[in-house]
């Protein structure tokens, strides 16, 4: 009677239980599915869901996402969980085993892709499912303290790398008709920025349970952008009127002092390369490298300094937050101000930032202190952003249509080496606020001196019009 008298009491506790699952599902999915909806109409704003922008946006947040959790993986285990001696040895040793091959590798990865264009989702897509695969090997990695860390991470490095080219290639193709180059890439890269600031506190969530934890993240985010690469239109590869682009003066023009005078430069003026970029352009990349280089510098020099010796009345931890908070939000404001300035000479915009960054970097030298080395990681920020979009802007104009995506992989590549090369020096350095700060403002300035002239010049000439070669 009694197991009766239970039987017929469950169906009663079942039903309000249920109908608490349902409330909970409800509660849960409603709000997702309201933000999910809001980011997707601000990714296919525009004409921008019509022509495969919104799908490219969303990409690159995913990739994004995916790259945030395998730093978070490799901080904690490379510089977080040693003393500060030993983390300063292990990540020299990151960058020359990772790093200084990939700055081999870098300029051969640009024209490799370049010779496939018709193949631009199927790179991206290869490039997403790579470092699926390389998380996993790095999960265990971690896990087992094995030395596969090392060339797993230089494969990640070398896939983020094919990703970053083949994705500067294929904006100029997915181009809504009331949407700019320079704006496109502004919302490319501010999707970038929102998803990384968004995945950090998820993968540092996920490191709490274990180290090998942030990068089945990254498996899994990876694997769902490999499957976003291929739902790309089909427009991504056609490589219809494209042409390969070779950043080279016209006869009788004025070059870059670094370029007049780089080993072989008489041989490469006498080859047919473009005849269409004029110096502006050149000058730009300098400028953008001197940037780049500053904040590869920034990162690795303050990330140590700042563990070995927090601000005063700040530990470690939230020295470190306060520099890479102040970093983001002068990225993110960059790349706003960025689309609104699209319109203005590109040549000022990068002089204007050059100088406002210089003169940022040597006040932080000579005052240094919490406040003024957060400005200097907040004007980098900005500066990086408006220059980057700015040499966008110059590249659109002064480089004929045929030219431009290869001109774009070029330029990337430049960049990314010279953040490469500005971490080494960071990295090399004493830990001595002042003096470090001061290596930083000289490897700015030498970019301000190689090129504000010519900038300023070509920018009282006024705009070129583009010749084909």
């Amino acid at each position: 009677m009694g197991a009766t008298r239970l039987t017929e009491r469950e169906p009663g506790r079942a039903a309000p239980v249920a109908a608490l699952a349902r409330l909970l599902g409800r509660a849960i999915r409603r709000p997702s599915a309201a933000v999910g909806r809001r980011i997707r109409r601000a990714t296919h704003a525009e004409g921008a869901g019509e022509s495969g922008l919104g799908k490219l946006i969303e990409l690159h947040a995913v990739n994004s996402a995916g790259d945030m959790m395998i730093t978070v993986a490799l901080a904690s285990t490379i510089f977080f969980s040693v003393p500060t001696g030993e983390a300063r040895g292990r990540v020299a040793l990151y960058l020359a085993v990772t790093m200084a091959p990939f700055v081999l590798l870098a300029p051969i990865i640009g024209p490799l892709l370049d010779r496939l264009p018709h193949g631009r989702r199927a790179a991206m897509a290869a490039a997403m499912a790579a470092r699926a695969l390389l998380a996993l090997m790095l999960a265990g990695a971690v896990a087992g303290g094995g030395l596969e860390l090392y060339p797993a991470a230089l494969g990640v490095l070398v896939a983020s790398k094919a990703y970053g080219v083949v994705r500067s290639a294929v904006v100029p193709r997915l181009l809504p008709p009331r949407v700019s180059l320079v704006k496109a890439n502004s919302r490319v890269t501010l999707a970038g920025l929102l998803a990384t600031g968004a995945a950090a506190p998820v993968g540092a969530g996920l490191h709490q349970i274990g180290p090998q934890w942030p990068l089945y993240g990254a498996f899994v985010i990876f694997a769902g952008g490999m499957l976003l690469s291929l739902s790309l239109p089909h427009m991504v590869d056609s490589a219809k009127g494209e042409r390969r682009a070779k950043l080279a003066a016209a006869s009788g023009e004025s070059e870059p002092w670094l370029a007049k005078h780089s080993p072989g430069h008489r041989r490469r003026a006498a080859r047919p390369g473009l005849r269409t970029v004029g110096s502006s352009v050149l000058n730009a990349l300098i400028a953008n490298s001197s940037i780049r280089a500053l904040s590869g510098f920034l990162t690795f020099f303050l990330a140590f300094l700042l563990r070995e010796e927090p601000f005063s009345g700040m530990s470690a931890a939230y020295s470190l937050a306060l520099v890479a908070g102040a970093a983001g939000a002068g990225n993110a404001l960059g790349t706003a101000v960025g689309a609104w300035l699209k319109g203005r000479a590109p040549e000022v915009n990068i002089v204007l930032v050059l100088i406002l960054v210089t003169t940022v970097a040597v006040l932080a030298a000579l005052l240094y202190g919490s406040i003024v080395v957060a400005v200097l990681a907040g004007t980098a920020g900005l500066c990086q952003a408006l220059a980057k979009l700015s040499q966008d802007a110059l590249i659109q104009r002064d480089v004929p249509e045929d030219f431009r995506t290869s001109a774009f992989a070029r330029s990337e590549t430049l960049m990314q080496m010279s953040w490469v090369l500005g971490g080494a020096v960071g990295i090399s350095l004493p830990l001595l606020g002042p003096l470090g700060l001061g290596v930083g403002a000289a490897l700015v300035a030498a970019g301000a001196l190689l090129s504000v002239r010519a900038l300023l010049a070509a920018a009282r000439r006024g705009t070129p019009h583009p010749r084909v070669a």
